[in-house]
């Protein structure tokens, strides 16, 4: 079981800290060693959040006990970080243990010299000035969420339950993970690399395509080309492409084979496949075609992700 601190601070950002909760506090006694969670505070009193609301959290002086801490936001025109929770935040990851950042609390752990010559990323509105201010930072743009090592950054707003929908995969599989979204009504296939902001608006355009992406997931083990999601979308496929990207900020390609990567990874955690049936179950025309594809969207190789995950080892 992982003890996980959830961090408050004064004129604490409600909607990410509200992520935090819902994603590690709440209890699910459906599942064995869930995470036990602490929101906690380096700050005497009650804390100060939007619309007059008041928190009230353990203070401590110390995260040694905690194993994952949570930084739901941090003031971007905060420059100025009190030297207690400096000291706890910098002990905690020469520690090795895991901090995880949503939207702008990546300005607390930069602040920190936490993300030097790591990547990271933050809310599409903060960029700019998180760039200038933190030079030494391979900020990546554009993106849901980013992972270094033991550090996670989430952008803004919703894309902190995509990172942590996949923080829960990490620790406990797809399944759950999946169970978890659900009941989040969110996606569970929302990758890291996937864009934070399209033009169109997604509620917009999603009636032109469900049917077609819940199509193309039903047969995602045959091998579709997108010219296949284009016809059953009654659409000629360079007004599928750009629509496409309009309404999901990425391409119909692209999506299709991070859902046959997503099928992979969850068949290498629950199944002892070769490489090439594994191919052939996901609807990848080969093997090479599956390694590429798998170690551009995940970062590894099937083998390395199999001995970590699989319910068999």
């Amino acid at each position: 079981m992982q003890k996980v601190a959830i961090l408050a601070y004064d004129q604490l950002a409600m909607f990410e800290f509200s992520c935090a909760l819902e994603l590690f506090a709440l209890p699910r006694p459906e599942y064995a060693n869930w995470y036990q969670t602490e929101v906690v505070s380096f700050d005497s009193g009650p804390l100060q959040a939007a619309g007059s609301l008041q928190i009230v959290a353990r203070q401590v002086d110390s995260l040694e006990p905690f194993d994952v801490l949570i930084i739901p936001g941090w003031p971007t025109h905060n420059k100025h970080v009190k030297a207690q929770l400096a000291i706890e935040i910098n002990k905690f990851a020469g520690a090795g243990k895991r901090l995880v950042s949503f939207c702008s609390g990546a300005f607390l752990l930069a602040q920190l010299g936490l993300l030097q010559n790591k990547q990271a990323t933050t809310h599409w509105r903060y960029a700019a000035l998180f760039k200038q201010r933190f030079k030494q930072v391979k900020f990546i743009e554009d993106v849901l969420y980013t992972q270094d090592s033991t550090i996670s950054c989430s952008a803004g707003s919703a894309a902190a339950l995509d990172l942590g929908i996949e923080i829960i995969r990490q620790d406990f599989g797809h399944v759950i993970a999946n169970q978890v979204a659900r009941r989040l009504v969110i996606s569970p296939h929302r990758s890291g690399g996937q864009a934070q902001y399209v033009e169109t608006p997604v509620a917009k355009q999603q009636g032109i395509f469900a049917a077609t992406l819940d199509w193309a997931i039903n047969n995602i083990h045959k091998t579709m080309e997108v010219e296949e999601l284009a016809s059953y979308a009654n659409m000629s496929r360079r007004s599928f492409d750009r629509r496409f990207r309009q309404a999901l900020g990425t391409s119909p390609k692209a999506w299709l084979n991070l859902q046959r990567v997503n099928l992979a990874k969850q068949l290498l955690e629950t199944e002892q496949l070769t490489i090439e049936q594994l191919a052939a179950k996901v609807g990848f025309d080969n093997a090479i075609t599956l390694r590429f594809n798998f170690n551009k969207y995940v970062g590894i190789a099937p083998s390395q992700y199999q001995l970590q995950f699989s319910r068999q080892t």
